[in-house]
C-alpha cells in the first residue's frame, strides 16, 4: 500500500478553515478541480465531477468535528488506484490563532500504475489543493 501526506499553512485561523473546508460537500467553496458536488445518502456519499467531466463518487468514513478532521474513500475515479482512503485534517499552531495548518493525506494501492506514479499523482493533487485553498482564504 502506498501513502502521500502534504501540509501547508493557512492564513486564517483553524475554525474559519473548518468552516470552510469541513462539510463534507464542501470541495466546489474552495478547489477548482472539483467545481460540483453532489450529496446523496443523507450526505454519507459525494458525487463530484472535475472540470472534464469525470465522475468521482466517495463515501465518508469518518468524521470528528471536535479534531476538524474528516476522512473518506473513493468508490468511483478515473485514478489507477484501489482501496483509496484519504484524511483531511485542520491543525491549530501552538501559539497563534490567525493560522492553520491543513494537513491532507490518503494511502491507496497502485492499479495498473507504479506505487511512484500514484504518490506523484496524490501528492500533487494535495500540494494544488492546499494551495487552492490558501488562495481562496487570501482573495
Amino acid at each position: 500500500m502506498a501513502s502521500t501526506s502534504v501540509s501547508r499553512i493557512v492564513p486564517a485561523s483553524p475554525d474559519k478553515v473548518w468552516n470552510l473546508i469541513g462539510g463534507f460537500d464542501a470541495l466546489p467553496d474552495w478547489l477548482p478541480y472539483i467545481p460540483e458536488s453532489v450529496a446523496v445518502e443523507g450526505g454519507r456519499v459525494r458525487r463530484l465531477k472535475n472540470p472534464e467531466g469525470d465522475v468521482i463518487i466517495e463515501r465518508l468514513v469518518d468524521f470528528n468535528e471536535t479534531e476538524r478532521q474528516y476522512s473518506y474513500a473513493i468508490l468511483q475515479a478515473p485514478f489507477p488506484v484501489n482501496g483509496y482512503v484519504s484524511t483531511i485534517r485542520v491543525h491549530t499552531v501552538p501559539g497563534r490563532d490567525d493560522i492553520a495548518e491543513v494537513q491532507w493525506s490518503g494511502r491507496f494501492n497502485p492499479d495498473n500504475a507504479t506505487e511512484q506514479e500514484v504518490t506523484d499523482l496524490f501528492t500533487g493533487i494535495y500540494a494544488d489543493g492546499l494551495d487552492a485553498l490558501h488562495n481562496t482564504l487570501t482573495a
